[in-house]
């Protein structure tokens, strides 16, 4: 860099370097900002990331393996009942019914419950029902077939 280059405000040339451990005037003298005794006073110290306070380290307190229950938890995509008046009274609606009507997404079990009110006598096929998801689908003359999981 030549004088020439030199561009009037640039950042780095007009920012003073901060001058530590310089006396009592500086603001920052005697122990220059870093407290008086201990690990963080030391020159070259520091803490890692993943200490805590002298406490039994996460590494040492959790498990390295073991069992899981997540891969065998059962997730039902859920449907209400009130939501089966898309449909022609006496129709037959599965799962493949309910995701082209964009009820159900994934391929995920489907779960009928009772919110709402049905009027047709449809049959419904899913893999698990409410109580009174199912008395109220009989009561309007329809049939509930229960899948296999």
């Amino acid at each position: 860099m030549d004088l020439h280059e030199i561009v009037k405000g640039t950042s780095d040339l007009r920012r003073k370097k901060r001058r530590i451990g310089r006396g009592p005037g500086s603001g920052s003298g005697k122990s220059a900002g870093r407290g008086i005794k201990g690990l963080g006073a030391r020159s070259g110290a520091g803490l890692p990331p993943w200490y805590e306070g002298g406490a039994t380290p996460g590494f040492r307190r959790f498990p390295k393996k073991g069992f899981s229950n997540t891969s065998f938890e059962k997730s039902y995509e859920l449907v209400n009942i009130g939501a089966l008046k898309k449909f022609d009274g006496s129709a037959e609606v599965g799962p493949a019914e309910l995701k082209s009507a964009g009820l159900v997404r994934g391929k995920a079990m489907i779960k009928l419950l009772g919110k709402g009110v049905i009027d047709k006598a449809v049959t419904v096929k899913v893999h698990a029902a409410s109580a009174e998801a199912k008395n109220k689908l009989e009561a309007a003359g329809g049939k509930l077939v229960i899948l296999e999981k």
